[in-house]
């Protein structure tokens, strides 16, 4: 194992910088996401926008996953951070295929975590730790690289049968630099342990993968506080208050649909978001998010935490603490 990983270490430079193909940075600091309870906030004053990301180019990783690069050249930033990298495959149609399975052969990573998203579809994973599983829609593949693991993905073997529509997407998760040794770790989640909590105003719902909110906590375990939910908007006009802490980073990607992200200034204050746009937000700015639905049927994915402050060497799949 130790001269697989080695060998991983030398490829690395020549994988894609895909989220999809290592990240390394020297504090045993590990914080489970529940220590940040937005539940306890009082919304004071609303968040303003820092800097708006408008859809990129998709591009395909493999033979099974187009994808947009949300963050382009902000990603491995410390604007993002613990953030590093998303990727976001919109809905697809494949047909059947009867052949090799579609997605990513083995490729290393290290010293951060990758976070999995199946809106649509299924992915199949199996990696040089022994983990194997498959992501069903609504679930979440949480796994920490560590020290050093090599998995594959692809499109699982049921999904290639029958073909359809597929969803994803792909977020990097910076870990603390004394975790970066860590062992290798797999977190399965399926749908049906993932909460979906009402926000107040009635204006929809959030998925709390990670973090929490209106005093639910999701169920991934992370190394530093983390927040991502998974955003229902029904009905064009509605308007969500979210409770954010207010020296954390907090990003809003729109998965559908679109958004007009309010200030309060005044009533023409806004900020609108369409499909595969991010909004990152100022950080200490306010405590709370004030977004209005622009279209029915809109889907956000909202992340953030505690910034590591940590600086990043990143060479492609490989993300270093420079010293």
């Amino acid at each position: 194992m130790q001269s697989i990983l080695a060998t991983a270490l030398v490829i690395a430079t020549t994988v894609s910088t895909s989220a999809f193909a290592l990240s390394i940075s020297p504090t045993q600091h590990s914080c489970s996401a529940a220590d940040v309870s937005n539940s306890k906030m009082t919304t004071s004053k609303l968040r303003s926008v820092n800097q708006i990301l408008r859809r990129k180019q998709s591009h395909w990783v493999g033979d099974g996953f187009e994808v947009f690069p949300v963050f382009a050249d902000k990603a491995f930033t410390e604007e993002l951070s613990p953030f590093l990298m998303f990727d976001y495959a919109a809905p697809k149609q494949f047909p059947v295929n009867n052949g090799p399975p579609k997605g990513v052969g083995q490729h290393p990573h290290r010293g951060f975590e990758t976070v999995t998203i199946a809106f649509d579809g299924e992915v199949e994973h199996a990696d040089s730790v022994g983990n194997r599983g498959v992501i069903k829609p609504g679930g979440v593949q949480w796994m920490t690289a560590g020290r050093g693991i090599i998995h594959q993905e692809f499109h699982s073997t049921e999904f290639s049968k029958r073909g359809g529509i597929f969803e994803m997407c792909q977020l990097w998760v910076n870990l603390p630099k004394d975790q970066k040794m860590t062992a290798p770790k797999y977190q399965g989640i399926d749908d049906k342990d993932i909460p979906e909590v009402d926000i107040p105003s009635g204006a929809g719902t959030v998925r709390v993968i990670a973090g929490s909110f209106g005093g639910i906590t999701g169920p991934a375990s992370t190394f530093s506080p983390v927040q991502l939910w998974d955003v229902k908007l029904p009905k064009e006009g509605a308007v969500a208050d979210l409770p954010f802490q207010a020296d954390h980073n907090c990003i809003v990607f729109v998965r559908r649909g679109g958004v007009d992200v309010l200030t309060g200034k005044d009533d023409d204050s806004a900020d609108p978001l369409g499909p595969q746009d991010v909004a990152l937000m100022k950080r200490e700015s306010g405590d709370a998010l004030r977004l209005r639905a622009a279209a029915d049927d809109t889907r956000l994915v909202i992340m953030g935490g505690k910034p590591l402050n940590e600086p990043i060497a990143a060479p492609r799949p490989v993300v270093v603490e420079k010293w």
